[in-house]
C-alpha cells in the first residue's frame, strides 16, 4: 500500500490541532487532535512511499512505533485515504493507457471523493470501460447525453434514432453544425468516437447484465427528440426491457419543462405502465389526452430551449453514471422536473401501481428517492 491523502479534498487547519479535509458539507471531514509531528507525517502521505518507508520516516521525526498504522487506519475509516497502486487489474490497465488516463483524471478525482475505499475511485472508473449503454434519441438532449457518457469513460455508447440531422438538432456538446444533412445515427456515432478518451473496448471486455437480451447492455436512456415521449412514455415501448430486466431511464424537454427520470429497475421500481395507470387513476381525462398525444398527427416542431436541454442532458448523464457506478441516484423511482423561467428543480415519487404487471408493487411499499450528500463527519482521539 502507498497511502495518499485524497488530493481532491482541499486541506486547511481549522485551528492548531484540527485539520479539515474538503470544503463542501457533503464530503468534508475534520480530523483532530493532530499534533505537530503527526501533521508532519500527514504531509508524507502523498502516494510515493510504501508503509515500510513511512514507518522509518515516522521514527526519524520522533513518533512512537505503530503511529503510521494507526493513522492509516484512522484516515481509511474516515474515507480520506487513497492508494495510487490499488484498484485491481482493470485499474492497472487504465493507468497504462496514459492518454485516456490523463483525460479522465478530473473524473477520477471526483470518484475518489465519492468512494471511501482506497483505490475505489479508479476501480469504478475502470469498470465503466466494460459497460454498454444505449441512448434512444439523437436530438439536443440525447446526443449530448451520449457524448457525456462517452467522455466519462463508458466503453460503448450506442445511439439509436432515425432520419437526418436538422439545423435544430445542433447543440453545444451534442451534434455539431457540420452534421446537418447527415443521418442522425451516423452523426451521433462520430460524436461518441470524438468524445471518447480511448478506443472502444473489445467484445470480451463488456459486462453482461443478468437477464438482459443483449450482452453487456447496462442501461438504456430514453431521450426522444419530442420530450413528450419521455414525460408520458408508452408502456409498449418498454415491454421488452421490463421482461428482460434491462434498467432504463427517461429524459427530455417538453414545451418549457425539462424532465429527468424515472430510472426504472424492472420488478423493483415503478415503470412506464405504473406511471400511466397512476395518472389515469388520478385524472380520468388523461386516457383521452394520451390517445391524442400519441395519435401521430402532424405537429409543429417541438419546443426545446438549448440551455434547458443542456441542463437536462447533464443531469441525466450524471444520474446514469451514478447508477453505472453502483449507486441509486435520486431519479430511481422518481421524476425530476425543472421549468423556465424560474428553473427550480422539483421531484415527484413514482409509486409502483398495484395492478401493473411489472410486479414492482410486490417488492416495494412505495417509491424510493435517495437523499443527496451525507452528514458532516468528525473524528476525534
Amino acid at each position: 500500500m502507498h497511502p495518499m491523502v485524497k488530493p481532491a479534498l482541499k486541506r486547511a487547519w481549522r485551528e492548531r490541532q484540527t485539520v479539515q479535509f474538503g470544503t463542501m458539507p457533503a464530503h468534508a471531514v475534520m480530523v483532530g487532535p493532530v499534533d505537530t509531528a503527526t501533521g508532519a507525517l500527514l504531509e508524507l502521505f502523498d502516494g510515493t512511499r510504501g508503509l515500510p518507508l513511512l514507518r522509518q520516516e515516522a521514527r526519524e521525526i520522533g513518533l512512537p512505533e505503530g503511529q503510521v498504522d494507526a493513522l492509516v487506519k484512522r484516515l481509511t475509516s474516515a474515507g480520506l485515504l487513497d492508494d495510487p497502486t490499488a484498484g485491481g487489474p482493470a485499474a492497472d490497465a487504465l493507468r497504462k493507457r496514459t492518454g485516456a488516463f490523463d483525460r479522465l483524471r478530473p473524473d477520477l478525482a471526483s470518484l475518489s471523493v465519492v468512494d471511501p475505499e482506497p483505490g475505489g475511485g479508479i476501480r469504478r472508473l475502470a469498470a465503466r470501460r466494460a459497460m454498454r449503454v444505449q441512448v434512444r434519441g439523437a436530438g439536443r438532449v440525447g446526443a449530448t447525453v451520449a457524448a457525456v457518457l462517452s467522455a466519462s469513460g463508458v466503453g460503448r455508447v450506442e445511439v439509436l434514432d432515425g432520419g437526418c440531422t436538422e439545423p435544430w438538432d445542433v447543440a453545444p456538446g451534442g451534434l455539431p453544425a457540420e452534421a446537418i444533412g447527415e443521418r442522425r445515427e451516423a452523426a451521433a456515432r462520430q460524436l461518441v468516437r470524438r468524445t471518447a478518451p480511448d478506443r472502444p473496448p473489445r467484445p470480451a471486455e463488456y459486462t453482461t447484465a443478468p437477464g438482459c437480451g443483449e450482452p453487456g447492455l447496462s442501461l438504456v436512456v430514453v431521450a426522444p427528440r419530442d420530450g413528450l415521449a419521455a414525460y408520458a412514455p408508452d408502456p409498449a415501448d418498454a415491454a421488452d426491457w421490463i421482461v428482460g430486466g434491462t434498467p432504463h431511464m427517461y429524459a427530455g424537454v417538453v414545451e418549457a419543462t425539462g424532465v429527468v427520470g424515472p430510472l426504472v429497475l424492472p420488478g423493483g421500481t415503478a415503470c412506464a405502465s405504473c406511471l400511466e395507470l397512476d395518472g389515469v387513476e388520478r385524472d380520468p381525462g388523461r386516457a383521452r389526452l394520451l390517445a391524442q398525444w400519441r395519435s401521430g398527427r402532424r405537429r409543429a416542431l417541438p419546443a426545446c430551449d438549448v440551455a434547458l436541454a443542456t441542463a437536462v442532458a447533464g443531469m441525466t448523464a450524471a444520474h446514469a453514471l451514478s447508477f453505472l457506478d453502483g449507486e441509486l441516484p435520486a431519479s430511481t423511482g422518481a421524476r425530476w422536473e425543472v421549468s423556465l423561467p424560474l428553473l427550480e428543480w422539483r421531484s415527484e415519487t413514482i409509486t409502483p401501481h398495484l395492478h401493473c404487471a411489472c410486479g414492482a408493487r410486490g417488492k416495494s411499499e412505495g417509491g424510493h428517492t435517495p437523499e443527496f450528500g451525507s452528514p458532516h463527519e468528525t473524528m476525534a482521539g
